[in-house]
């Protein structure tokens, strides 16, 4: 099916800094169309994962993706007196979306009325997937151990994290215990339906554990009922954010479609769009990885 894009749709934001800024990608024909906001990982922007992006827009999906504060876009230091909130901030933006979504839409000629925003999902990739997984009722351990705020919206119906850091405290290398306290993940309260993709080569810098770490939020969940996990994938998960992009360490258009078969299978579901698309592709070989539910 044709897609298009469209950016930047921009949201004011007061007191942010920086306005809002997201594009919107869909296809070209087609009503009842279901949306995914999607978050990215560190230092993306709002015009990366095109792999996965224009997939999912083919298969009859609006995306919807911010660019957060941390873009290497926007050039926001650590010397910024916004950063030590900047993960707070990108879970603000993704609300912000969602409560002016109609906005966005209206912003591209011809989309709004051929929208169901009753079909909502999010997703996010690495740092993305923390900030998408408390929309999904993950929440953030403070240093006593207790959870921080419920940021879970009753608006999204789904959700996809990918590569997504699992538990904090002992978990974390001391530099990623001081410098990164925000990822102390609690995941008792994620009940929302969310299918998490992990590599298993995929060695974070940040964990002392291997690459089990990134499938904690699957073990200790009960709304990740499902898990994708992709044989040699690292934490491009084979170059998901960008086509031929030069830093992706494990290249793989298997990998790839792996994932972006299996994504839009689950979304498709999951939205209440076909009920029978997750069983099936369940029950298909897949060489570049295997699915697991619980």
């Amino acid at each position: 099916m044709p897609i298009f894009s469209v950016k930047p749709v921009v949201l004011p934001a007061p007191g942010r800094g920086d306005d809002l800024q997201v594009r919107v990608t869909a296809p070209t024909d087609g009503t009842g169309l279901p949306v995914i906001v999607f978050a990215h990982g560190f230092g993306g922007a709002m015009d990366w994962y095109d792999p996965l992006v224009d997939h999912w827009a083919a298969n009859g999906f609006v995306v919807v993706q911010p660019t957060f504060l941390d873009s290497a876009t926007l050039g926001v230091t650590p010397a910024d007196p916004r950063y030590p909130t900047i993960w707070q901030t990108r879970v603000d933006d993704l609300e912000r979306v969602l409560d002016d979504l109609a906005t966005v839409l209206a912003a591209v000629p011809d989309l709004a009325e051929r929208v169901d925003l009753e079909r909502l999902a999010v997703a996010g990739h690495s740092w993305g997937g923390q900030s998408a997984g408390m929309l999904l009722g993950a929440r953030v351990l403070d240093a006593d151990g207790r959870p921080g705020p419920d940021r879970t919206d009753p608006r999204v119906k789904a959700g996809v994290l990918l590569a997504t850091t699992g538990l904090g405290g002992e978990e974390l290398v001391p530099f990623a215990r001081e410098h990164f306290s925000f990822m102390n993940p609690d995941f008792d309260q994620l009940k929302t339906p969310t299918l998490v993709v992990a590599g298993d080569d995929d060695q974070s810098q940040l964990s002392t554990r291997g690459p089990d770490w990134f499938t904690d939020v699957h073990r200790l969940s009960p709304g990740a009922r499902s898990l994708v996990t992709v044989f040699g994938g690292q934490h491009s998960l084979g170059g998901i954010h960008g086509y031929r992009a030069a830093d992706t360490t494990d290249e793989s258009p298997a990998r790839v479609e792996l994932i972006r078969r299996s994504s839009t299978a689950f979304l498709r579901t999951a939205l209440g769009i076909d009920p029978t698309a997750w069983d099936t592709e369940v029950a298909t070989p897949h060489p570049a990885g295997r699915i697991d539910s619980k």
